[in-house]
């Protein structure tokens, strides 16, 4: 029987570097939905620890039968716990590097915490956001998207006007997506889209508070129209970001459908 260091001199077939002769090159090749522990930046302070999805690939060229996979986790576990977006160019050049690639992208995506005190008591609870890295690079030139998901409360103008007393609600999840000139912090972003709603959501509310979100609510009806609207607005006055998409989806409380709405700068 061989040792292990017999078994570390052999040499093995490297299949995915032989040559292949259909001269298709693929866009993108490597790793998706793997788990990662990770410490991101959400705002002023300590890192926050969270798990996150992500995708690995590359750009392989024509000539390669294969990319080496293992390769894509050796530069993942490299780099280490603690990702912020200034960290995400170097880890797309260590890809291109190590998988002698042309091109290279990434995809994070991960839950965040931001804790919130309710209105009137202070009553302090942690509430729960999704945020996405997506990243490309090919060694020259570098893009990154943030993006956010946050849910909100919306009230009907409609239901508001036409009603005696009363008037419909629901929970509408908005997607914030941007190009900037430096990287926005998650909080701040929440902020953007929070500010946007009728009221925005808290983990614990006492009934001082309930009566203070629902009457907040009340006096601040928005359609999924004046939802995306109120979120662009906040987003193009600000010299900071250089392109934004944002979208937002009302989870119907009296429709048997929900109501949607996307808005984009176009360069």
């Amino acid at each position: 029987m061989k040792s292990p260091e017999d078994h570390a001199t052999v040499t093995l077939r490297d299949t995915q570097s032989e040559r292949d002769h259909r001269r298709i090159v693929i866009d993108r090749v490597g790793v998706k939905n793997l788990r990662f522990p990770i410490q991101v930046a959400v705002g002023p302070g300590e890192p926050q620890s969270t798990i996150a999805t992500v995708q690995l690939t590359v750009e392989l060229p024509q000539e390669f039968k294969g990319t080496h996979m293992s390769r894509f986790l050796e530069v993942l576990q490299a780099h280490g716990p603690v990702l912020h977006p200034e960290d995400i160019e170097h880890l797309l050049g260590s890809l291109i590097e190590r998988l002698h690639s042309k091109r290279s992208h990434l995809d994070f995506e991960f839950p965040f915490f931001l804790e919130k005190k309710a209105p009137v008591t202070g009553a302090p609870g942690l509430v729960d956001y999704t945020a996405r890295f997506s990243a490309t690079s090919d060694g020259d030139s570098h893009d990154l998207v943030t993006t956010v998901v946050a849910n909100v409360t919306t009230l009907c103008p409609c239901s508001k006007a036409i009603s005696e007393t009363g008037a419909h609600n629901q929970r509408g999840q908005v997607t914030l997506s941007l190009r900037s000139k430096k990287p926005l912090p998650l909080a701040e972003m929440v902020s953007l889209i929070e500010t946007s709603a009728s009221s925005e959501l808290y983990s614990v509310l006492k009934r001082p508070d309930e009566k203070a979100v629902t009457e907040r609510a009340y006096a601040n009806p928005v359609f999924v129209e004046d939802l995306v609207r109120n979120v662009a607005a906040k987003v193009i006055a600000d010299p900071r970001i250089t392109w934004w998409q944002v979208e937002a989806e009302n989870f119907e409380s009296i429709h048997n459908h929900n109501a949607y709405a996307l808005v984009e700068k176009h360069t």
